[in-house]
């Protein structure tokens, strides 16, 4: 549940961004330039929080507020910028799509729709995110991190 409410907050802070950036021009202008200047700017908040935000401090916004941090494995380190920016395009085109697929397999029946690679791990089991990168509550992160050094320490 955190994750879907962090995931809100990201949408709910870069709309209301957006919409006061860009308010006194959209008054202005016709439809087509209206939606420019609200998806550009949509997009480089989307990008600065998912991407940017994330590579320095471990989480975007809306994971900051509830609480969640994003980690690689196998080691739970922070995640560099070339796997949240991989991870940040493949939502890009992932979202839109969602209704076809369903619709899809509405239509076509279950399973259907064959498990790509990007999210096979490999010994058949689907993963939760593309690239290995999963989201941790910050206070079970925190006690990983101490068993790890007490485990080191027993060594």
């Amino acid at each position: 549940m955190r994750r879907y409410l962090a995931v809100g907050l990201d949408c709910y802070l870069c709309l209301v961004s957006v919409g006061i950036l860009a308010r006194p021009y959209v008054d202005r202008s016709d439809s087509a330039e209206a939606a420019g200047l609200l998806l550009g700017p949509a997009l480089v908040f989307s990008f600065l929080n998912h991407v940017v935000l994330t590579a320095l401090t471990g989480a975007g916004a809306g994971k900051l507020i509830m609480g969640i941090r994003v980690v690689g494995l196998p080691d739970a380190g922070r995640p560099g910028p070339w796997p949240l920016l991989l991870r940040w395009l493949y939502g890009l085109c992932w979202l839109p799509l969602q209704p076809w697929y369903g619709l899809r397999s509405l239509l076509s029946g279950p399973d259907v729709l064959p498990r790509t690679a990007l999210w096979n791990g490999g010994n058949g089991e689907l993963r939760a995110d593309p690239l290995g990168l999963r989201q941790v509550r910050r206070s079970d992160l925190a006690a990983h991190r101490t068993a790890t050094v007490a485990a080191r320490a027993h060594r």
